[in-house]
């Protein structure tokens, strides 16, 4: 099997000939550490990824004050190399929605990246492109605070804010399907380590239905849905599930995500992806221990399929490039089917992050 068909067959709960290896977000510092100045595309290809992930190319601008503002008139700045943060919005009222008008999803620029990477990786390699639904850039635009307290004041304004943004994504993922994306990912984050950011209740209505019309799209166009959200989501979780995803990604450990747990509940209905720390095991452990925690990792979600290796969250900048290495190179020596039993017997029963959690 190639990368595209591992993941592909991962996705769909089947077992490929060996767990297939991804991560959504590989930072800049990680790759030049292991290999210099090269472009994520031929890390990915250096480092023989099973899938590699593609944004949606956005122009910005700079401001005087260092930060930039993107074609939404969000305004951002760095906190470290690649890693933006939201600093304002241009929704400040309902009266500034009534006039607001988002990006062009038809835009020739949109879909540069993808364009480059069908071009290089289409057949092989699993092209991933990631979009949104209907929480991050609702609170990008209007601010997380005032988000939620129109869940519970301005509903209608929630509503408002998520419509237009699925909108918006909905069109650019269809327009990336048919140019050659072969899975989506949403990367809108619902939950911090204790809980989701919102009740069970407002998750119901302001985002499950906005999922399931992202997730039933892709699904129209013949690809699978990855559902991207750290934190412990367990309330939230037959909700996610019930909207059709077809893939769960990262499954925090640091967050009470179990996954031998979810796999549990429910392997039956979806794919599993990541487990592997990178909020502590990762930046600060031995490569050993790292080795460990994948072996662990595998005992618990990748019997029979429907797994595929990747960290808790990304490979961000404080992520030990050789730790980031011995965990790929581990997932491929232990992670080829059918699972070694001895490994599954000495393995399936620890609990590496205990020791590591925070």
């Amino acid at each position: 099997m190639n990368g595209r068909e591992r993941m592909l067959t991962a996705l769909r709960r089947g077992q490929p000939d060996r767990v297939p290896i991804w991560e959504l977000i590989v930072n800049k510092p990680v790759i030049e550490a292991l290999y210099g100045d090269i472009s994520y595309f031929d890390f990915v290809e250096a480092e023989d990824l099973d899938g590699v992930t593609v944004f949606e190319d956005q122009r910005t601008e700079p401001l005087p004050d260092g930060s930039f503002v993107d074609e939404w008139d969000i305004v951002w700045k760095l906190d470290a190399p690649e890693i933006p943060y939201r600093i304002d919005g241009p929704i400040k009222s309902e009266t500034d929605l009534d006039s607001y008008l988002p990006p062009d999803p038809e835009a020739d620029h949109r879909l540069k990246s993808l364009k480059e990477a069908v071009a290089r990786f289409q057949g092989e390699r699993a092209i991933v492109f990631l979009t949104h639904d209907a929480f991050e850039f609702p609170h990008y635009l209007y601010g997380m605070e005032n988000l939620f307290l129109a869940y519970r004041d301005n509903p209608r304004l929630a509503h408002r804010l998520a419509r237009l943004t699925v909108d918006y994504k909905k069109r650019v993922m269809e327009r990336a399907i048919e140019l050659g994306a072969d899975a989506i990912v949403s990367g809108d984050d619902y939950a911090d380590r204790h809980a989701p950011m919102m009740s069970p209740v407002h998750f119901r209505e302001f985002i499950a239905p906005y999922l399931k019309e992202m997730v039933e799209a892709a699904h129209a166009k013949g690809v699978p849905f990855i559902k991207h959200s750290d934190g412990n989501l367990w309330l939230i979780l037959d909700d996610l599930v019930a909207t059709g995803i077809d893939c769960l990604d990262p499954i925090e450990p640091a967050a009470g995500m179990d996954i031998a747990e979810v796999k549990k509940k429910y392997g039956s209905r979806i794919a599993l992806a990541g487990n592997v720390d990178c909020g502590e095991l990762l930046c600060h452990a031995q490569p050993e221990e790292v080795i460990d925690a994948v072996e662990e990792t595998l005992a618990k979600a990748a019997l029979g399929g429907g797994y595929i290796l990747a960290s808790s969250n990304s490979i961000h900048p404080a992520v030990a490039p050789a730790n980031y290495h011995a965990m790929v190179t581990a997932g491929r020596r232990f992670g080829q089917y059918p699972l070694d039993p001895a490994m599954i017997a000495v393995h399936a029963s620890e609990n590496y992050i205990v020791e590591w959690a925070q």
